[in-house]
């Protein structure tokens, strides 16, 4: 089929700093790909300190002086709630522009939409029937804690369904009352250009939200390191992060990170296969592989593992690799070009560190675009770097275990731990063994099904705090102890005695 171009691109994409769209103070610009025929499309606004400066003030002056901070939370839940009808009024231009922009199958990127939506759905309920906590000395004292808005917010976000992961950070943030600055990661700036006619139809006052746009060493370093952004959600690749942490520290911003993954799916020889297959097949190829919770690495129990080889294999090489815009479409083009070239050196290198039973290069019949067969090692060694090493494309190990000991060896045996994937029918061991995980989520018998309600992040290197449900409010508020005396206190009368020579 042809490639599809949606009718509605802009002529170029600019920031929006305290209610209008605004070109660069430089005027400077940087070219954004189509990832399916890595042409230039259109150019944005690159970013620098003085837009940064610019942006960090009309927030500033919004949560100073404005009344988004000020507002009862039933008043922000109601803007919430406009700006999810929105997104979902909007879900089929934004699948549209999220598939062109990123290369993700079209009816994948349908579902991120929706996602988005619910995202602000959740934190307008949550800031309505929340409450916190209330503690009582009988006779003597009452103590509450009240909340309030950290500040300006700076949101640094990834470009893996870049629409809906800001969701996921501006839903709380404005819930919370904070004002923002959002800074989308530049291979893909389309959808995000469309949060601001979207806030302004909901009635979000002006200057509580701005986007600038920019690379992460320009725009993304002077955000993080503003005196006046208070806080700082970022997620993305572990060495950024660490670079954050650091710029961060002078200042003792708050971080929440939420970084790398090279999650293991571990199948005992007791699990239905069946779903086990259907699950870590999707697990690591939606999305075309470019997901921080994808379980990359499948560790499965000797007596199954030939059987489990060769049909996960089978089903790999039937999946449907073409242009995002077909609904057919299982996987699509990566990113970019510099993406897909680091994809590439690892299915090549992985050629010599385990067994190629699936892809290892190219689709046929796909020549131009960031187009990977999906592409499984089997037999890979625990210290193999495609099984250390994040690829974060439709590339996938497995490596096969004994006992339960080495399997959850094999489990913790890298830097990283986001997610991890359990298979078994063994009730006591699921907890049990699941405990013994190094990870900040585990999934039974399933893979990644977000409960917005649980934290989410990482432990070692996948990241620093958690968000998600009370967590992100945690995060965006101050929580000040109050302190009611309801009788005399007693109180040492330091220096009442006068003092005998």
């Amino acid at each position: 089929m042809a490639h599809f171009v949606p009718a509605n691109l802009p002529d170029r994409i600019r920031h929006y700093i305290d209610g209008a769209f605004v070109d660069s103070v430089d005027g400077e610009t940087f070219g954004v790909l189509d990832p399916v025929s890595n042409e230039t499309y259109v150019q944005a606004a690159a970013g620098t300190q003085a837009d940064i400066d610019l942006a960090v003030a009309a927030a500033k002056r919004a949560f100073d002086d404005g009344p988004w901070p000020r507002m009862k939370n039933r008043e922000r839940a109601r803007i919430l709630n406009r700006i999810a009808d929105q997104v979902e009024a909007r879900d089929a231009e934004l699948a549209e522009l999220e598939t062109f922009d990123t290369g993700l199958p079209i009816t994948q990127a349908l579902g991120q939409a929706q996602r988005a939506a619910e995202n602000f759905r959740f934190f307008a309920d949550l800031i309505v029937a929340g409450r916190d906590d209330t503690y009582q000395v009988p006779g003597a004292q009452v103590n509450y804690v009240h909340r309030k808005p950290v500040g300006v917010a700076g949101l640094i976000t990834p470009w893996n369904t870049p629409f809906m992961l800001e969701s996921w950070k501006l839903a709380p943030a404005l819930a919370s009352g904070c004002t923002v600055v959002l800074k989308p990661a530049e291979f893909t700036p389309l959808s995000a250009s469309l949060w601001a006619g979207i806030f302004e139809e909901a009635g979000l006052p002006q200057g509580v939200f701005n986007l600038v746009n920019g690379l992460g060493e320009t725009a993304g370093d002077a955000l993080v390191k503003h005196p006046d952004v208070r806080l700082v959600s970022f997620t993305g690749e572990t060495t950024t992060g660490q670079t954050i942490f650091a710029n961060a520290a002078p200042q003792l911003k708050g971080l929440s990170m939420e970084l790398g993954g090279k999650s293991p799916a571990i199948v005992f020889a007791d699990a239905d296969l069946d779903a086990a297959i259907d699950s870590t097949l999707f697990g690591v190829f939606s999305l075309n592989g470019e997901r921080c919770t994808a379980g990359s690495r499948i560790l499965v129990e000797r007596s199954v593992y030939d059987d489990f080889v060769e049909r996960y294999a089978a089903r790999a090489k039937n999946i449907v690799v073409g242009d995002p815009h077909d609904p057919k479409t299982e996987v699509g083009a990566l990113v970019h070009p510099e993406h897909y070239a680091k994809v590439m050196s690892y299915v090549e290198l992985g050629k010599s560190e385990g067994r190629l039973v699936a892809g290892g290069g190219r689709p046929a019949g796909l020549d131009a675009g960031n187009y990977v067969a999906p592409t499984v090692f089997a037999d890979v060694p625990s210290d193999a770097r495609i099984f250390q090493e994040e690829i974060f494309g439709p590339v996938v190990c497995i490596t096969p275990f004994d006992t339960e000991a080495e399997a959850l060896e094999l489990a913790n045996a890298v830097k990283y731990g986001l997610a991890a994937y359990l298979w078994t029918s063994d009730l006591t061991r699921a907890h049990t063994f699941a405990h013994g995980i190094e990870a900040g989520m585990v999934w039974l018998n399933s893979h990644n099904v977000r409960d917005l309600r649980t934290p989410f992040g990482g432990v070692k290197a996948s990241g620093l705090g958690h968000e998600g449900g009370y967590r992100s409010l945690d995060f965006y508020t101050e929580q000040q102890a109050v302190h009611i005396s309801l009788a005399p206190v007693h109180t040492p009368k330091f220096g009442a005695t006068p003092l005998v020579e």
